[in-house]
């Protein structure tokens, strides 16, 4: 019931409910950024930027995940051993552009552990998003 309720709650966000909302989101700069190791959050996201005339950019790790990393049954993974640590920040790779000339950033994310993964966390202590929606 919670997951119905958020999901509503994040569509009626998304959607806005009056005319000035709708007019700033069309009219407003947007990015898609978004973070993939398998391809399923990289197709949605280029879906969503269609759909919201909005760039896109892909969150890349310095190194990147290989399939072992990824392997939550193993307790040794990469990935395994970055969602233990809440203080693990790996390394991006690569800069957004000009960050200024966006008005609204959308992130997108896989969820591992039912978190988002420790890149994203990095991402955004990475750049300046005072004044974004």
């Amino acid at each position: 019931m919670k997951n119905i309720l958020l999901i509503l709650f994040t569509l009626f966000f998304a959607l806005g409910t009056s005319a000035q909302t709708k007019k700033t989101v069309n009219s407003s700069k947007k990015l898609v950024a978004y973070f993939s190791c398998t391809g399923n959050t990289k197709q949605a996201a280029q879906k969503i930027a269609d759909a919201i005339g909005a760039e896109l950019y892909e969150i890349k790790p310095a190194k990147a995940y290989v399939a072992a990393d990824l392997d939550y049954r193993n307790k040794k993974s990469r990935s395994t051993f970055e969602m233990q640590d809440p203080s693990s920040r790996p390394a991006v790779s690569g800069k957004i552009g000009n960050i200024k000339k966006y008005d609204i950033i959308y992130v997108g994310y896989p969820i591992w552990w039912n978190l988002a993964p420790r890149i994203i966390n990095s991402f955004i202590e990475k750049n300046n998003f005072k004044g974004k929606k």
